[in-house]
């Protein structure tokens, strides 16, 4: 068997001699990475692959000796930054200690109900239940739904979802899966299916594209073949609201969400979504009628055996509702004009991006993915740190780099952000906007 020795810090970039890794590890270790060869190669070769922070200075931070403006960030109201959220948790803790120390089966603080209490009301739906991460729901309710039946899976859908997915298929479900740009094949494959119960799951707004669902094209198909729409909303919470007619931005009104958004009801549909982006805070939730609420207290396991979220992150999700209810709009205004800036400015550049919705996730994608190692160290040498989406992260053919923007970031910064992507675009093949790419051709993530 090969020698294995532990591997120094991944930032240097080159690994170091030290103890062996006794052999057990070591047959660890010689699985081949299939699949997941591009991400192991990256490992210690781009400077912020798994980068520690050191410190940080509003959406600046420094890793080692460099500062880099933040584009990776999900917090999109920049609620993590507000101080007038972060000032209640000396006083929640001193209520309730650091941490509740039971599963949420033997206690509940009254935070959870009035948390739930809250959520339900600025959703307009039924009912929800908190978990205490996305992570969390995926891979305890999705299983919990599809029992024995069917998961109809789409491609594009986040990873943790498939993952949720094969639980679901270890308990005897058949996963099924489709992509959003056919959904006459997928009212085939329902149609052929003798399996119940069904769940149809999607992304509400996409973590790498940007996008929305068809939701009411799902909804009828939902409907039609007796099965229940899931919907991840995990970039939509808190950034995307119902529309009206005095809303301050395309985003809308409230930020409750995808559903709201399309102006779509609740009916058959189970909507997951999560504090830690948009409220950044740690806490999830799925919305649902009150008679599957109570089902899942029993069936999730991540309900009854979990430990639940500390008392800060329940605190300042709670402090976030209200501060969202004051001042939330104008947050999402805000991150509205620096999106529709960053989009106006990779589009000026000829550029492709696969975001054709406004909102504030903006991949722009290589001609060459090979190239995704250069760039990589290009972008942090030039002070931007963004998201590298390599295979199988994205299709292959969609292997780049990913922007968030937040209402935290500075019209500086975009302005900063815009220059470095223009540099980079001459410097490496960026996918321009007029190339024959199709994304209802790219190969399966999963």
């Amino acid at each position: 068997m090969p020698a294995h020795t532990v591997e120094g810090p991944a930032s240097a970039g080159v690994p170091t001699v030290g103890k062996s890794l006794a052999p057990a590890f070591g047959r660890v270790l010689d699985q081949p990475p299939g699949r997941l060869a591009e991400m192991h190669r990256l490992r210690g070769r781009v400077p912020f692959w798994d980068p520690v922070v050191d410190e940080i200075d509003g959406r600046r931070i420094r890793v080692g000796e460099r500062w880099l403006i933040d584009f990776a960030s999900c917090n999109y109201l920049g609620f993590d930054l507000e101080p007038e959220i972060s000032a209640v948790i000396p006083e929640y803790i001193a209520r309730w200690g650091t941490h509740p120390s039971w599963c949420r089966l033997v206690g509940n603080p009254r935070l959870f109900a009035e948390i739930e209490e809250e959520l339900a009301e600025l959703l307009g739906a039924e009912d929800t239940l908190l978990l205490p991460t996305i992570s969390h729901i995926h891979f305890s309710v999705l299983p919990a739904l599809a029992g024995a039946g069917a998961v109809f899976l789409e491609r594009r859908a986040h990873q943790t979802i498939h993952e949720g997915a094969r639980m679901a298929s270890a308990r005897g479900a058949q996963v099924i899966r489709f992509r959003e740009e056919n959904l006459s094949d997928l009212a085939l494959k329902l149609a052929a299916s003798d399996r119940y119960p069904r769940v149809i799951c999607v992304d509400g707004v996409n973590s790498m594209t940007g996008n929305g669902p068809p939701l009411a094209e799902l909804a009828d198909l939902a409907h039609r073949y007796d099965a229940v729409l899931y919907i991840d909303d995990a970039h939509g919470f808190g950034v995307l609201g119902e529309r009206s007619v005095d809303e301050l931005s395309p985003y809308g009104s409230r930020g409750n969400g995808i559903v709201r958004h399309l102006d779509h009801d609740y009916d058959g549909l189970v909507l997951v979504g999560g504090f830690s982006k948009a409220y950044s805070s740690l806490l999830a939730f799925v919305a649902c009628p009150p008679e599957i609420r109570h089902f899942l207290r029993v069936t999730a396991g991540t309900y009854t055996y979990s430990g639940p979220p500390p008392v800060a992150s329940l605190a300042t999700a709670q402090a976030g509702l209200r501060f969202n209810a004051a001042h939330g709009d104008e947050r999402r205004a805000q991150l509205y004009r620096r999106t529709a800036r960053v989009l106006d400015g990779v589009r000026a550049l000829g550029l492709d991006t696969l975001n054709t919705t406004g909102f504030p996730i903006v991949e722009v994608p290589l001609a060459d993915p090979d190239l995704i190692e250069p760039l990589g160290r290009f972008l942090f040498e030039r002070g931007i740190l963004a998201t590298l989406v390599p295979y199988p992260i994205v299709p292959r053919g969609e292997t780049g780099f990913r922007i968030s923007v937040t209402a935290a970031n500075t019209d500086e910064e975009i302005e900063e952000l815009l220059g470095v992507i223009a540099a980079a675009a001459d410097r490496f093949p960026l996918r321009r906007a007029a190339d024959d790419w199709d994304p209802a051709d790219a190969p399966t993530t999963t």
